[in-house]
């Protein structure tokens, strides 16, 4: 038997809630490419570090679908960002 499909939430589907996700998404993972490049590292490097690799690292800087917001999220950790940093950028 077919699972019946699960409906977004009101607020997703406004769209409203939806859109401000990719905004926070988006200034994440433009952090993490400012911190990336204000240390002159490389994408390569980083990945290394993260034990990930290097195209899956370029995705997290392109804000792309695939990657989760609490992948970004370790990714600025371990650049050095502070909980107060991550604060400030989602507070926009």
């Amino acid at each position: 038997m077919a699972q019946p499909r699960r409906r977004k939430p009101d607020l997703l589907r406004s769209g409203k809630g939806e859109a401000r996700y990719l905004e926070i998404k988006k200034s994440l993972a433009d952090e993490l490419r400012r911190r990336r490049t204000a240390r002159h590292l490389t994408q390569a490097e980083v990945a290394r570090a993260l034990a990930t690799s290097q195209s899956r690292f370029a995705r997290m800087e392109a804000g792309d679908a695939s990657v989760s917001i609490d992948l970004l999220l370790i990714a600025l950790l371990a650049l050095g960002a502070t909980p107060r940093d991550i604060g400030r950028i989602l507070a926009g």
